[in-house]
């Protein structure tokens, strides 16, 4: 999940705004384990001061407008290298 983990936080961030621990949750639900916060909070930390996304005053995440263009950006890229996802999860059934 390590390598994807920015991608997912901004992913569940373009549908809602959350807070650590609720970004924490939905991620716990698409792997199966909570990720630590020695792990969410450095990424979270990462994207803000990269430009991605913005943290309010009740430490509520959201994605800025910059976000919004790398999340596009790397959800094309995504869908080109798997391309035959339809493939691949029929074949893990």
């Amino acid at each position: 999940m390590k390598g994807y983990l920015s991608y997912l936080i901004l992913w569940i961030l373009c549908k809602k705004n959350l807070n650590g621990a609720e970004i924490s949750r939905e991620l716990e639900q698409r792997r199966g384990t909570k990720p630590s916060p020695g792990t969410i909070y450095p990424a979270l930390k990462t994207l803000k001061n990269i430009g991605l996304i913005t943290v309010d005053d009740q430490k509520i995440y959201s994605l800025t407008d910059k976000g919004q263009k790398e999340l596009k950006s790397a959800c094309k890229f995504f869908c080109q290298i798997f391309y035959d996802m339809k493939e691949m999860s029929d074949f893990c059934k």
